[in-house]
């Protein structure tokens, strides 16, 4: 363990995966944000267009916040993705994850293109349309967090597949991931919470060329000390991270409390 000189946050790696710990969500979200606009501003310098997915959730706030004020980044030149939403919601819902990120996000530096996940229509469709759009060019930054169950995007552990042939499907929501929608505030109650939805699947997300997962807060504290100290299981997917060459993990004290030294042990 060593102190990161630019960020004054703690820094290791477990595996591949770099961890660095903040003091708080605002330090977390600025410095994650600062990484991830140095990224998108080299690889402008040397390619036309830069291809990015972003996850839609309260954890993601503070990074994205500090994203927007990200200078020297021509957005036009991005092109954007979200890499899950819910089936059954009214397109005007305010908890739809396209929704999220367009007030959050897009409304405010206006990628040049933006591909929103429809879930109006057949699923089978949808997945493929959405899929071929992916797989239309490298994916250069994936914007993550991880749940409290330990999912990535809506890839719990009853679904999860580290080798998915596919790219994007539909999944039924385990119990734990629909409460974790009324934790953060998103649904009055559990009942409100949609049963499905359809994610990009861990393969997907694996094949960013780079990954930032943003992980603030107490609630995810179990999830994150199961991702650096348990086994690389899809009994919490985020442990799949460990594998990935380019991932750095950010994490606060309050989700990161405990989970070294239960490693240590």
């Amino acid at each position: 363990m060593h102190t990161n000189a630019n960020t004054g946050g703690l820094q290791f790696q477990v595996d591949s995966l770099l961890v660095e710990v903040f003091p708080s969500r605002e330090a977390l979200g600025a410095a994650a944000a600062g990484h991830a606009a140095e990224r998108i501003r080299e690889l402008l310098g040397r390619q036309e267009r830069v291809r990015m997915i972003f996850a839609a959730a309260p954890s993601q706030n503070e990074f994205l916040a500090s994203l927007i004020q990200a200078e020297g980044i021509d957005w036009s030149r991005i092109t954007a993705f979200h890499m899950d939403d819910y089936l059954g919601l009214p397109e005007e819902a305010p908890q739809r994850f396209g929704r999220f990120l367009k007030e959050k996000l897009f409304d405010r530096v206006h990628p040049g293109e933006m591909h929103y996940i429809r879930t109006d229509g057949g699923v089978e469709a949808e997945c493929e349309r959405y899929e071929q759009l992916l797989r239309e060019a490298p994916i250069d930054i994936v914007c993550l967090g991880i749940g409290e169950n330990g999912h990535i995007a809506f890839n719990d552990p009853p679904v999860a597949d580290f080798q998915d042939p596919v790219w994007v499907k539909a999944v039924v929501l385990d119990d734990a991931c629909r409460q974790q929608q009324v934790n953060d505030g998103c649904f009055p109650d559990f009942g409100s919470v949609p049963e499905q939805a359809l994610t990009l699947t861990i393969p997907a997300l694996l094949s960013g060329a780079r990954l930032y997962c943003m992980v603030p807060g107490p609630t995810k504290r179990e999830a994150v000390t199961r991702t650096l100290a348990g086994p690389i299981t899809t009994a919490c997917p985020a442990s799949v991270l460990r594998t990935h060459p380019h991932c750095t993990l950010y994490v606060d004290q309050d989700s990161y409390d405990g989970a070294w030294r239960l490693r240590e042990e």
